[in-house]
């Protein structure tokens, strides 16, 4: 019988190695199958996180070949009989041998605001356009696998937690803040500690996600358009000084009250496996 081989990441936070282990191919096998084949016969103590199976918990982020993917979604196939080489998330601090602490993830999106309907809209049906729909629709498909959050560089080679939110963050704001019904100016919070400006538009966060949304073009660019033209457009800070361009009717950020965010001390963690 055709065998595959992984080499998988063994180990914590005070070291590891790469360790290799060879399983049965079978018919349709994706890299998840073989790391539940290693658990079942050879080694029981290999931890993974995972959920559904089905690439849509996000929950068996990990690293193959160097590249963030599901492992549920990658198939063994695509790698023509070569070694397969298993890993963490390196963006994420290491719990044990694929499992990563991704709690971090939670934390900022708890200091993000949920809706906060507009007065006019409150307790009524909401009556959108179909292109506000599409729009917001597309930033709903996210899955939380953090695999943008893995590939980021201001995240994962400059460990700049302190100073931005991440692309799935942006994802989330973008949700908000560009929803018909939304009332909060949330482009304070974006220029500030959510920290749009970090990113530099490489677009790697959109190559690794899942869910195919485009991240860059459909989120974090139109963000920083929105940022731009309330804080650094001269001509229009002008206009709307005058009177000519109509000030944003929305209420500031710090109108939020904070029990909309203060489970954010509080840290939260994600389904394991």
């Amino acid at each position: 019988m055709e065998k595959v081989t992984l080499r998988v990441f063994r180990g914590d936070k005070t070291g590891g190695e790469m360790v290799t282990y060879e399983v049965p191919k079978v018919p349709g096998m994706v890299v998840l199958d073989a790391i539940h084949q290693i658990q079942k016969e050879q080694d029981t103590t290999l931890a993974c996180r995972w959920n559904c199976k089905a690439a849509k918990c996000g929950s068996c982020s990990a690293e193959i070949d160097g590249k963030p993917r599901l492992m549920c979604k990658t198939a063994v196939d695509e790698f023509n009989g070569q070694p397969i080489t298993v890993g963490p998330m390196r963006a994420f601090p290491l719990l044990r041998d694929l499992v990563t602490d991704v709690s971090w993830n939670f934390k900022m999106a708890a200091k993000i605001p949920p809706l906060q309907v507009v007065p006019e809209m409150a307790g009524k049906p909401f009556v959108l356009q179909q292109v506000d729909v599409d729009r917001v629709q597309e930033y709903r498909k996210c899955i939380e696998c953090f695999l943008c959050q893995d590939v980021c560089h201001v995240i994962r080679e400059h460990n700049r937690k302190d100073a931005f939110f991440g692309p799935r963050q942006m994802v989330r704001i973008a949700g908000l803040e560009m929803h018909p019904a939304d009332g909060i100016n949330r482009r304070e919070q974006l220029k500030t500690e959510a920290g749009v400006g970090m990113c530099n538009i490489t677009k790697c966060c959109t190559e690794v996600c899942p869910e195919h949304i485009r991240i860059t073009d459909n989120a974090i660019i139109p963000l920083k358009e929105r940022v731009a033209d309330d804080y650094y457009d001269p001509v229009a800070g002008l206009l709307r000084s005058i009177g000519i361009l109509p000030r944003d009717k929305k209420a500031p950020f710090s109108s939020v009250p904070n029990d909309k965010t203060k489970i954010a001390e509080q840290g939260t963690g994600k389904k394991q496996g």
